[in-house]
């Protein structure tokens, strides 16, 4: 029997990477090259959409041309071969936990492949472009298309699927996040209160690393894969990762 019968795994932005997508926080992140207040913000985008757009359209890009890397495909391979519950709760806004084969997945910040319309709030596919000229496919109108992802200030998707979630888990893993960013970076006290282990796989501690049970730092390409061997072989995780 798997030590182990319910997972939450959340995943950030260091988890896309080393796919060649940049990450939010870092010394070279978004947030250094871009206001958040001005592309992340309802108020931003009712002040400056082209910009908005720009912003988005050019991540869409970026992302469009990314592919998964080892960590995904290991995270996939566990939620395919894994006896228990394993559940991916995502930071990220890109589609490459799909396209790795991840299916029991929540995108708690949305998605930049989709759209929604905030005349009729349809939610639909959308890998072109976005402009204020577009027209809803739904309600036939002009001018309220908007990437379907969560800005700040704005609250994240599925928080009562999550929650549900991290109050029946008996694992909670951390992987390629800051740790500063909430709702997400208080997952581990909500694991942590129902007795679940809890385990941080990130570059380099995270501002809560001192939250964890257990910690392993590193290329997630290298520990993500070796956490999920030693998970479905029961070995140590020092033994999977000299593997």
């Amino acid at each position: 029997m798997s030590k182990y019968q319910r997972i939450v795994i959340l995943s950030g932005a260091g988890l896309s990477a080393e796919s060649g997508l940049a990450t939010f926080r870092d010394t070279d992140g978004i947030w250094k090259q871009y206001d958040y207040r001005d592309v992340a913000t309802p108020e931003g985008f009712q002040r400056n959409p082209h910009l908005v757009y720009e912003f988005y359209n050019a991540r869409r890009k970026s992302a469009t041309q990314a592919h998964p890397n080892e960590a995904h495909r290991a995270l996939a391979q566990l939620e395919k071969s894994y006896p228990g519950e394993v559940l991916i709760v995502t930071q990220n806004v890109d589609n490459l936990h799909e396209q790795a084969g991840s299916s029991n997945l929540i995108h708690m910040h949305g998605d930049m492949q989709t759209m929604v319309c905030t005349n009729c709030d349809a939610v639909l596919p959308w890998t072109k472009d976005l402009s204020d000229d577009l027209t809803c496919p739904e309600c036939e109108l002009t001018g309220g298309l908007r990437p379907h992802v969560v800005w700040f200030g704005e609250m994240p998707f599925e928080m009562n699927r999550i929650a549900d979630a991290l109050s029946k888990c008996d694992l909670f893993v951390s992987i390629g996040t800051s740790g500063n960013v909430y709702p997400a970076a208080g997952f581990v006290a909500a694991a942590k209160h129902v007795g679940a282990h809890t385990v941080e796989l990130n570059l380099e501690p995270s501002c809560g690393a001192s939250h964890f049970c257990e910690c392993h730092h590193g290329r997630a390409t290298e520990i993500v894969p070796a956490f999920v061997q030693h998970l479905v072989s029961g070995q140590p995780f020092e033994q999977c990762q000299a593997a």
